[in-house]
């Protein structure tokens, strides 16, 4: 038996999906990945290699809709899959669920799975009733592939009721919530809070994400601004990269931000656990999220939340237990939710202690991980 996974970036087969594949090659399955830019990431397809995977290079680029190109990574799909021939494939990403699953229906594939992390751009403000030409391309797309996929995966409620209200996926189409990627638990174990000099709890905030508009990335600097005009002693942390998005944030402003001492950026990290160790909350202001992989590795550690009340994020904080849930784009209420925990400390432990063990009790990867592969009939 053959499992097939087809992602647009290597490192998140090995990061997002490992213990998911090592589970998936435990039930006796001979695992194989297809990715781009295999060259770019040596150290990840060695580890990958080295646990007796087989990855194979397609060629695609992760954003931008070049019909051309687009056509090149269907055909070049197909063609390893037909010669792959697997029992099981499992997308994710936008462009590997849609073009992978098109092409594992076309050479033939038994059983086709689709998981939705997140919506990205291809999503972004469409609750204004307005859709770009790009975004109803790429909605078009969606709804043809996923009538290939025997079932789809979704991270949060809000995701799947939103395409099926936009007739993506169809009513009868099976689907399933899992909660998000999961967290190795194992790997983040609870580290002490960071004291200041009078040995109390510090005020030491962090955000890790791609650094994008729709992160909240600009909203977490202004309220940082704003909180250590009251409390210079105050920190912000800052972990993550800029890349080609169109709602990337420039270097510009990075470097305001760090310049005038707002935000201390740590730049991209491999293991992110030194920058939680080192913070006392972790923020994450996104605008929309599947589920967030880093506020479950903080939840881990024993972090309070603060976090957006939007889709994907609202289901990972329970507000005033574990953290705080702010509006959406909203820096005033960031600011009040920091204040707050920073006037309180006690709270913060609290609700880190909170946090740990809903990570427990509802995010433990293999507990995800055994929900999808029975949904998947592995088990």
């Amino acid at each position: 038996m053959k499992f097939l996974m087809i992602s647009s970036f290597l490192p998140s087969a090995l990061n997002f999906r490992g213990k998911l594949l090592e589970a998936v090659q435990r039930q006796g399955f001979a695992i194989h990945i297809l990715a781009p830019d295999l060259q770019e990431f040596p150290e990840e397809l060695k580890q990958l290699q080295a646990l007796g995977y087989q990855v194979h290079e397609i060629p695609m680029q992760r954003t931008g809709t070049n019909p051309v190109s687009d056509l090149k990574t269907l055909k070049a799909m197909y063609r390893l899959i037909a010669s792959i021939q697997p029992d099981y494939v499992l997308s994710y990403t936008i462009k590997p669920v849609i073009y992978g699953t098109l092409a594992a229906w076309l050479a033939k594939t038994p059983h086709r799975f689709a998981l939705i992390t997140g919506l990205g751009y291809a999503f972004q403000n469409i609750e204004l009733g307005k859709r770009s030409l790009f975004q109803k391309m790429v909605h078009g797309l969606y709804a043809q592939a996923l009538k290939h996929a025997e079932k789809v995966f979704f991270q949060n409620p809000d995701d799947l009721k939103l395409f099926q209200e936009m007739q993506l996926l169809d009513a009868q189409k099976p689907a399933v919530v899992v909660n998000g990627s999961g967290v190795n638990v194992q790997d983040f174990e609870v580290m002490p809070l960071p004291l200041n000099a009078q040995n109390e709890i510090k005020a030491s905030f962090l955000l890790i994400a791609r650094l994008l508009g729709d992160k909240g990335v600009r909203e977490y600097a202004q309220a940082a601004a704003i909180i250590k005009a009251q409390h210079p002693e105050a920190e912000f942390h800052l972990v993550g990269w800029i890349d080609d998005n169109p709602s990337a944030i420039s270097a510009q402003e990075l470097q305001r931000w760090t310049a005038d001492k707002t935000l201390n950026y740590w730049g991209r990290l491999s293991d992110v656990r030194p920058a939680i160790a080192a913070s006392s909350v972790y923020v994450l202001p996104s605008y929309r999220e599947g589920t967030p992989r880093t506020v479950l590795e903080a939840m881990a550690m024993g972090r309070a939340v603060i976090t957006a009340d939007a889709p994907g994020c609202r289901e990972t904080v329970v507000n005033g237990d574990n953290g705080y849930l702010t509006a959406v784009k909203s820096v005033d209420d960031l600011v009040q939710a920091m204040q707050r925990l920073i006037e309180n400390p006690e709270r913060i432990a609290a609700m880190g202690q909170r946090s740990r063990e809903i990570a427990l009790n509802k995010y433990d990867v293999h507990q995800v991980n055994k929900h999808m592969m029975t949904e998947m009939g592995m088990l």
